[in-house]
């Protein structure tokens, strides 16, 4: 297909600047293309390693990086942080913060956020992992449990504070386990003085046959028996029923926890709705073989957002599909403007892989399977070298290091987060950067006042020699 061959500078607009968005950004860096990324955050994150931070293994920035630091060599891209309101695609335009933006080429990349299942008030008690703030959130619960415990002189109380029960095993939730199993057992075990945290009793719940239910029979089976030589509990086929705060339903059977955590399901983010196509039972966009929008080929749907199925599966929701779309895109974007067919999208699969404790994990890389410490190693060794910026590896690979000699964590800080949410243009009193949602459709935006002014230039000044 030849769409919109231009001989003028066209204008893309990426929504995200996630794996897919950085991506496609990236990839536009050519000469005729002007490219703007919003997001609504000043940072990219590395999410594959977010349940380090909620469990106090890794500071927040050592997974996360300014989108205008990791764009500032490409003279062509502007970075926007703002809260996209609504997508126009008739008029091919988007609203910020109350400002219109116009696109020659859109690319969504947005992501998907938590799901519970038609049970909402659930988001309350059991906190998800999408966002650093969501990490935070996590970290605080985790150590305040352990300092409750410790002030706790009823036995039975102090239980219900060193009961934690993670529900979904997929790879977040098995790794979230295994890390709140090694740090009861190992790096906060003689740290208090009125109860032994190697009584903590985790438990992970999937709703499924098996955990880790995306990965080969066998890994599953090897997973399930790593985690339970850690000494968690892994109950599958069985559901939550209700959940509040100080307790858990799993059928008939109630558990008293005060701290819960969720990595069970997930939905695509509101502004999916807003290109009026079909969508999947969990709003991912129904798109072309190229990655377009049905009847709108000037606008891309990239990463978790594609509802698309390759030789009878659907696509997984994982990193390097963001990235391997995000850059299809943008070929495609490049392909129409010089006049050219655009191609299919056809994804890669580069393996799959999830950690569970200090050498142990499960890894498959093309047809090759390994399990325990190899499998740890090479967890190890991807991760690092997938993190976006050199700085970012360094800290890891220290941490990381001073973790492994000594088991100790040093991130374990307990950071009180503001009790009502920000909002751009005003200022927190103690600084502390919060998640901007997309607005659904439902909610319009307060009345445009225009466009937002043109950039002083084409990219950031040079700096001196």
């Amino acid at each position: 297909m030849v769409t919109m061959l231009r001989r003028e500078e066209a204008h893309v607009v990426i929504i995200g600047g996630g794996f897919a968005g950085l991506a496609a950004a990236r990839r536009l860096n050519v000469p005729g293309v002007r490219v703007t990324v919003i997001d609504r955050s000043n940072h990219h994150l590395f999410q594959p390693l977010l349940y380090q931070v909620a469990t106090a293994g890794l500071a927040a920035p050592d997974i996360s990086a300014p989108i205008r630091k990791l764009l500032w060599r490409q003279r062509n891209a502007t970075v926007l942080m703002g809260v996209v309101q609504r997508i126009e695609v008739e008029k091919r335009r988007i609203v910020v913060e109350g400002r219109y933006i116009d696109y020659d080429y859109l690319i969504l990349a947005t992501g998907m956020t938590h799901a519970y299942f038609g049970n909402d008030k659930w988001a309350k008690v059991a906190p998800g992992l999408k966002t650093i703030g969501e990490a935070l959130d996590v970290r605080r619960r985790i150590l305040r449990a352990f300092e409750s415990a410790e002030l706790e002189t009823n036995a039975e109380a102090r239980r219900a504070w060193t009961t934690f029960v993670v529900i979904g095993g997929g790879p977040t939730g098995v790794e979230l386990a295994g890390a709140l199993a090694e740090i009861a057992g190992r790096t906060l075990a003689r740290d208090f003085r009125h109860f032994d945290p190697r009584t903590t009793r985790v438990i992970l719940v999937e709703a499924g046959a098996r955990v880790l239910s995306s990965f080969p029979e066998d890994l599953s089976r090897k997973a399930r028996q790593q985690l339970e030589r850690l000494g968690i509990e892994v109950r599958t086929n069985m559901r939550v029923t209700d959940l509040e705060d100080g307790a858990v339903e799993l059928g008939d059977e109630r558990i008293a926890t005060h701290t819960v955590l969720w990595a069970a399901g997930v939905r695509a983010t509101p502004l999916a709705t807003h290109l009026g196509v079909a969508l999947d039972r969990v709003g991912r966009v129904w798109v072309q073989d190229d990655l377009s929008v049905p009847d709108r080929p000037e606008v891309f749907v990239v990463g978790d957002l594609i509802a698309m199925t390759q030789d009878g599966r659907p696509l997984p929701g994982v990193a390097q599909l963001a990235i391997q779309s995000g850059r299809h895109a943008a070929s495609n974007i490049r392909q129409s403007l010089a006049g050219d067919d655009r191609l299919p999208f056809r994804y890669v699969d580069k393996g799959s892989m999830a950690t569970i404790g200090r050498h142990m994990a499960v890894a498959r890389l093309g047809r090759f399977r390994f399990s325990g410490v190899i499998a740890w190693w090479l967890w190890l060794v991807v991760h690092v070298r997938s993190l976006v910026d050199f700085r970012s590896q360094l800290a890891v690979l220290a941490e990381w290091a001073f973790a492994y000699f000594t088991w100790d964590r040093r991130s374990r800080v307990i950071l009180e987060v503001p009790s009502e949410p920000l909002t751009v243009g005003k200022p927190s009193a103690i600084g502390l950067a919060v998640r901007l949602d997309a607005l659904p459709a439902s909610h319009a935006p307060s009345p445009p006042v225009g466009p937002l002014p043109a950039p002083l230039g084409t990219g950031p000044p040079s700096l001196p020699s």
